[in-house]
């Protein structure tokens, strides 16, 4: 089995100051924005009236973590993976792990009803599910009857899952 470059911590590119020259990809740009500015500021959120900050050493360190779970999960390149949520760091790491795969993501507006969810996820042939919360899961599950290819549901938000069957789900912690 081959790891992406995330995974290995090998950005297969010459060094930092020459990096941006070579940097095609979401995720090759994140590895030469980690070496370049490794401490300042890269994403900032604000949750429940408190904000965080990430740095780029940050980042990239948890879309590393990222795309090793979700290859132990059977993504593979030319996979495509569903990402349904608000606009958060985790789902937005999820992006940029999957492309480390080689894999593709598939993003869906939260808002979107599982019918509208329905279509896009069996034509897109998504193997994968990564989404922000129980609402999420819900509405994936609800259509999962009509999605042979979906295997493992990620989700973010642990809140109102307690009583679920956890047999197709996964935390992303």
């Amino acid at each position: 089995m081959q790891e992406g470059p995330l995974a290995r911590g090998d950005s297969g590119a010459a060094p930092a100051q020459d990096a941006g020259a070579l940097a095609a990809t979401f995720p090759q740009l994140l590895i030469r924005n980690a070496h370049v500015f490794a401490s300042r500021p890269a994403v900032r959120h604000k949750d429940l009236g408190i904000w965080r900050t990430w740095t780029w050493a940050d980042v990239l360190e948890n879309v590393r973590e990222f795309s090793v779970g979700l290859e132990i999960l059977g993504l593979r390149r030319g996979d495509k993976i569903a990402v349904i949520g608000s606009n958060r760091p985790r789902l937005y790491w999820a992006m940029c792990a999957a492309q480390a795969l080689g894999a593709v993501p598939v993003p869906i507006y939260s808002d979107a009803v599982a019918d509208e969810m329905a279509y896009v996820l069996e034509h897109a042939e998504v193997t994968i599910a990564v989404v922000e919360d129980q609402e999420q899961v819900d509405k994936v599950l609800s259509i999962s009857d009509r999605l042979p290819r979906l295997g493992p549901i990620a989700y973010d938000e642990q809140r109102g899952l307690a009583d679920y069957d956890l047999e197709r789900l996964r935390s992303i912690d």
